[in-house]
């Protein structure tokens, strides 16, 4: 071969070889964490991912980040490092201005094994579920769930390629539950028309990225209220919803948060009382101000049967005082779980998922819609 064609030959691979250079300094780990994205055995709506990439809370702290699309723009921003990648979330208002409202019920009882578990119902629609492993070089290792439609996906649009896996990546910033490797757990539940609108000279977080610092950032139920004092919590006024939140650690402890809509969205919190070996939460206000034991729209939601399944649930763990297997949580689960809910702006609800995390022993088992009779276990 001609030197003139060994230089032919070579300029082109040289010009190759910088390109891939410069694409793994730029995206090494959102590569190397799409490249652990599976189908979780034989659910074609389940998947898995293991995040390797580097995120910036601070950041999104920084900027004040609390619109679902604002959040959205910035983590594709993030991903694309300016290149044109488009997403769009489902959860927004219809033309009512109601939010296709999700309606969830979590509780922490004692571990029959010792230690404690943490339920959790997700109640939406038929969508997609991702669990997402972190471990941040700054911050506690978790596990968490979230709602794939959320960042773009549906049962017709999975992550079946390296394309189409790229939004996977925006889950490190919206779980809907989760545990950390301190055994802390939280989860979000919805409250019609009550969107926290937090306003003073702290930074504003969003509905979604308060539960990633707590994961990242909380050991204990105290150091979580604590962070949440530091900030204000502004929910997405757009989509129509507010949220309270389960927060529980590994020592027993229990809080919802709650705002007072009446009072400045100043923050509520509902402790677990001392004499039960549960707390449990489904979609209505639990502090003592707005507490009612009748369907109430103005304190929660009726058409999601919230205070039927706070009674059918608080039955069994009473029953139970509180103790539990793993086994026994997800029969607890199962009796307040939805195959076909009819709501009123005519959409159909189901139990997304439910799971059970161990705070001692820092596992996961979650049972998807749609194979609600087989479940999957999953380890931090």
């Amino acid at each position: 071969m001609s030197k003139k064609a060994k230089i032919l030959i070579g300029v082109p691979l040289c010009i190759i070889v910088i390109l891939l250079a410069v694409v793994w300094i730029l995206w090494s780990g959102e590569i190397r964490t799409i490249l652990t994205i599976r189908q979780v055995g034989d659910n074609p709506y389940l998947y898995y991912m293991e995040y390797k990439a580097s995120y910036d809370l601070d950041e999104v702290i920084a900027k004040d980040i609390d619109e679902n699309a604002e959040l959205l723009d910035y983590i594709v921003a993030r991903i694309g490092k300016g290149l044109p990648i488009k997403a769009k979330s489902s959860q927004v208002a219809d033309e009512n201005g109601e939010v296709q409202t999700l309606n969830c019920t979590s509780f922490q009882a004692r571990n029959c094994k010792g230690g404690f578990l943490y339920g959790r119902n997700y109640d939406y629609f038929a969508n997609p579920t991702l669990i997402t492993v972190s471990r941040p070089a700054k911050g506690y290792a978790s596990i968490a769930a979230s709602d794939m439609s959320h960042f773009g996906y549906s049962l017709d649009e999975l992550p079946t390629s390296f394309k189409k896996k790229l939004l996977c990546l925006a889950a490190i910033y919206a779980p809907v539950d989760g545990m950390n490797e301190k055994g802390l757990c939280t989860s979000i539940m919805a409250i019609p028309h009550q969107p926290s609108q937090q306003n003073t000279p702290k930074h504003d977080v969003g509905t979604s990225v308060i539960m990633r610092l707590w994961l990242d950032r909380c050991a204990t139920v105290g150091e979580a209220l604590q962070l949440l004092d530091s900030l204000d919590v502004r929910h997405d006024a757009s989509v129509g919803s507010g949220y309270h939140y389960m927060v529980a650690d590994a020592a027993g402890n229990c809080v919802v948060v709650e705002f007072d809509k009446d009072d400045g969205w100043k923050t509520l919190t509902v402790s677990k009382q001392p004499e039960k070996n549960y707390m449990l939460v489904t979609n209505h206000l639990l502090s003592p101000k707005y507490y009612t034991t009748e369907p109430d729209p103005a304190v929660g939601n009726p058409n999601s049967r919230s205070w039927w399944r706070y009674a059918t649930a608080s039955e069994y763990l009473d029953a139970h005082d509180g103790v539990l297997s793993v086994d026994q949580a997800l029969e607890c689960l199962g009796l307040v779980h939805w195959d076909h809910l009819d709501l009123p702006n005519g959409k159909v609800e189901v139990t997304q998922y439910g799971n059970v995390y161990d705070q001692k022993r820092l596992t996961l088992r979650i049972r998807p819609w749609n194979q609600y009779d087989k479940y999957y276990d999953f380890e931090l």
